[in-house]
């Protein structure tokens, strides 16, 4: 059975620079890969090319085998996506954001209610659910965006930084729901913390100067006498045509 996410030979040039350089990895059902690196690594720019957003120099990246390119719409109604910054409508309420986006999904009445109110449950929105976006604290818009992310229940989820701005309780909170999902779905989870990997992670994608320097699972990155941490320092430390 073909792999939920499959990326291959993906490349993104902006002019005379790469971001992203010939990158290739999958992920099956029931996998929560972390994909890791500095800034400007080339990870937020990878996953809007997954999602759509972005349109690849070359290579090719499908989700549950539809080519995000050929085959876009196909590709997306099985992809949540929790883009950087996570973009709504900030006058909108919680409630009338995600009833719009459930009606951008193709549901009406009874089941979009039920889609919304079980993506509110899951991500602890129900006390604002009255109150205008723009209102909101920083984790709860990034709760918002994780919600619309979950609404139609997909089978792939790509996570850009889910638990940027939550406070401890509310990253620990996130956490469990997406070692829940995980069993369900092919979860991509680009973060930079690496106690987040440890905590939920089965594999570990380290990207730097947009080249993949290491695919592992999280235990198997550690070496004796150095933690991931020291690990990752020392991979994404390296210059760009040593990487």
């Amino acid at each position: 059975m073909a792999a939920l996410i499959e990326i291959e030979r993906l490349t993104k040039r902006f002019g005379a620079f790469t971001a992203v350089d010939d990158v290739s990895f999958s992920v099956d059902r029931g996998e929560v890969v972390g994909f890791l690196g500095p800034n400007g690594a080339g990870k937020s720019t990878t996953m809007k090319m997954l999602a759509g957003f972005v349109t690849p120099s070359a290579g090719t990246a499908r989700i549950c085998g539809k080519d995000v390119v050929d085959d876009p719409v196909a590709a997306k109604r099985s992809l949540g996506y929790l883009p950087e910054g996570a973009p709504t409508y900030p006058e909108m309420t919680v409630t009338a954001f995600l009833r719009f986006v459930a009606r951008i999904r193709g549901y009406r009445g009874g089941e979009a209610a039920d889609r919304v109110t079980a993506a509110m449950e899951l991500t602890q929105l129900q006390g604002v659910r009255l109150q205008p976006i723009e209102t909101l604290s920083k984790g709860f818009k990034r709760r918002v965006g994780l919600a619309q992310s979950l609404l139609h229940d997909p089978p792939v989820l790509v996570l850009d930084e889910p638990t940027d701005g939550l406070d401890p309780n509310q990253k620990h909170e996130v956490r469990e729901l997406i070692r829940r999902m995980a069993p369900d779905k092919a979860i991509l989870i680009s973060t930079h913390i690496l106690e987040e990997v440890d905590a939920v992670c089965t594999r570990a994608i380290i990207i730097a100067h947009g080249k993949v320097l290491a695919d592992s699972p999280p235990s198997a990155l550690a070496k004796p006498g150095k933690s991931l941490e020291q690990v990752f320092r020392d991979l994404t430390a390296r210059p760009a045509e040593a990487a």
